[in-house]
């Protein structure tokens, strides 16, 4: 008799499908160089540069010696922060933030490689990407796990009793207190049976 397959863990499946992983990587890879290129194009236009996509992909342009290297290296710590946002949008689960914050910044390292035609040997670029790293890292993971240990709200007070004026308790079922005909009293005395007039003269 063939052994019986454990049936998969609900959404192990869709969380770990290589599909949906690479579309997430490049949905934040996309995001990551258009926050970059808005704040880049209004850093220069605000500081008089020339705007060219060197600022964007080399790294020669990001040097520790020159005020546009600090600069761009500002825009850059403030890109990281803004793309913590994405990755809480995007992925929202705490314990993937690092390998996607890592990823993020190797294809960044890959990209910045084959524009210059060479390897990063600046110190102040790698000095850069670690803090960038370590920024969006920490972020990432304290926006998701803020957003994972949200208390849920089932909704509604379900059949709970209201309060009224004199100390009793009503149902929500219509607003009315039941105590007419045979019933209960309100003051919780026991059960109660009207009974004719004609029928209590009767019985004295």
């Amino acid at each position: 008799m063939p052994r019986r397959r454990r049936p998969p863990r609900p959404g192990a499946l869709a969380d770990l499908s290589p599909t949906r992983i690479l579309s997430q990587i490049v949905a934040l890879q996309l995001a990551y160089y258009a926050c970059a290129a808005i704040l880049i194009i209004f850093t220069a236009a605000v500081a008089g540069k020339e705007i060219s996509t060197d600022l964007l992909f080399s790294w020669k342009s990001l040097r520790g010696d020159t005020t546009v290297g600090w600069t761009l290296g500002l825009v850059w710590v403030l890109n990281s922060l803004t793309c913590a946002v994405f990755i809480l949008l995007l992925i929202a689960r705490s314990k993937l933030v690092l390998d996607f914050a890592l990823t993020i910044h190797f294809i960044h390292l890959i990209v910045t490689s084959l524009y210059s035609h060479s390897i990063p040997t600046n110190l102040f670029w790698w000095a850069l990407q670690i803090c960038s790293a370590t920024l969006m890292t920490s972020l990432g993971v304290w926006a998701c796990q803020w957003r994972e240990l949200r208390p849920i709200n089932f909704g509604g007070n379900g059949g709970a009793t209201k309060p009224q004026a004199n100390g009793s308790a009503a149902e929500d079922g219509g607003g009315e207190s039941r105590g007419r005909g045979r019933g209960r009293g309100r003051d919780g005395a026991g059960e109660y049976e009207m009974v004719g007039m004609g029928e209590g003269e009767n019985s004295v």
